[in-house]
């Protein structure tokens, strides 16, 4: 009799766990997060109501999360890809963290490691400049010869200056606190998060480890802009099959560039390092596009969305976008425009406000070269 009842125990543990490893399996019910918030509304607390971006939003994740449901999504096929800058953190003018991180790095902390050239790039840098892949290859010169963890250091270090172009801002401080809102209450409901952005790789790492979604995004969830890193002592030669890593040996950036995230590269970039369609994508610009159309496809097996945020906010941000224009342009698209004016109930930290002015950039510093090419 004892044994037939220690028999029956183990039969009901057994069935108890494949019955919640099943549901694991699947999805159902299970969060990344915890306990997913029981009312959208409160999670998106500083989202305006009424203006539709909010309910649309809530609506996708009510409908995709819900067992048995004809949209049910499993959790292992719930990603969300988010653009960084623009999309998460401000980009508008001088508040982009990696330009200014660039500005900063040749004109002030380290000119003397710099050429005389990068320092006329810096200088150069203005409102309506085009963060294309000509500058970015110029940033990849600016930090040649730095450690991977040196690098990662300064990015950090930088994020802790302040910018002239609002009060009391860090540059660290520059997220959209609607958006981290959203970040978390999509990780509460069992999304994965990746930050897909054109800003180098190791820069964006840095950036999100000290944002307000740190806890929801791991480093390798992070996809960016890739400068050349080679190993320390082995940077002039063109395999790297030619050595072997052995302990105490550093990895070190060249100068050189690989590839701008930006445009196709977003797509191919999805692919190669998720190898699956998102179903859910948010962007700022044209750029962001290819990331977009490739989570909507028509192949995508999951209902998806696609939103674009709406610079359209003069008053606490520095945005300048026609709402009217850039929201019947997206909608044209298949994208959901989200309005910063209009959808945001809150921006920034409480303090933060927009300065009277913009940023003005420093002096190219004087050196020997200069004065004689002057």
């Amino acid at each position: 009799m004892k044994h037939n009842i220690w028999r029956i125990v183990a039969i009901v543990f057994i069935c108890a766990f494949l019955t919640v490893s099943i549901l694991y399996a699947n999805g159902i019910g299970w969060k990344q997060g915890g306990t997913a918030p029981a009312d959208g509304n409160a999670a998106l607390s500083l989202w305006n109501d009424g203006t539709g971006a909010k309910q649309k939003l809530i609506n996708y994740v009510e409908t995709v999360t819900k067992e048995g449901g004809e949209d049910f999504i499993p959790v292992k096929d719930r990603i969300a890809v988010f653009d960084m800058d623009g999309t998460l953190a401000c980009e508008t003018f001088y508040t982009y963290y990696d330009t200014m991180m660039f500005i900063e790095y040749c004109l002030v902390d380290h000119p003397e490691r710099v050429s005389d050239e990068l320092k006329e790039v810096a200088a150069s840098i203005k409102p309506g400049y085009v963060a294309d892949e000509t500058l970015a290859r110029n940033f990849a010169k600016a930090y040649a010869g730095m450690t991977v963890e040196e690098f990662y250091d300064y990015a950090v270090r930088f994020g802790q200056k302040k910018t002239a172009s609002f009060n009391n801002m860090r540059y660290i401080d520059n997220f959209y606190l609607p958006m981290a809102e959203l970040v978390k209450y999509l990780y509460d409901n069992g999304f994965e998060i990746w930050v897909i952005s054109g800003t180098e790789r190791t820069t964006t790492r840095a950036i999100v480890a000290n944002s307000p979604i740190r806890d929801y995004v791991e480093p390798e969830h992070v996809i960016g802009t890739d400068f050349e890193v080679k190993q320390k002592g082995h940077e002039d030669e063109p395999s790297n099959m030619d050595f072997k890593y052995v302990n105490g040996d550093e990895l070190v950036l060249t100068g050189g560039f690989i590839q701008k995230n930006l445009n196709a590269n977003k797509s191919i970039y999805v692919e190669r390092e998720i190898g699956k369609r998102p179903v859910l994508a948010f962007g700022n610009s044209g750029s962001d596009t290819s990331m977009m159309n490739y989570a909507t496809d028509e192949r995508n097996p999951y209902k998806a969305e696609a939103y674009m945020i709406v610079a359209d906010d003069s008053e606490r941000e520095w945005g300048a976008q026609d709402w009217a224009a850039k929201s019947a342009e997206y909608a044209s698209k298949g994208f959901i425009p989200i309005s910063m004016r209009q959808d945001f109930a809150k921006i920034y930290p409480d303090g933060i406000t927009k300065a009277e002015r913009q940023y003005v950039p420093a002096e190219i510093p004087r050196t020997e070269e200069t004065d004689q090419a002057a």
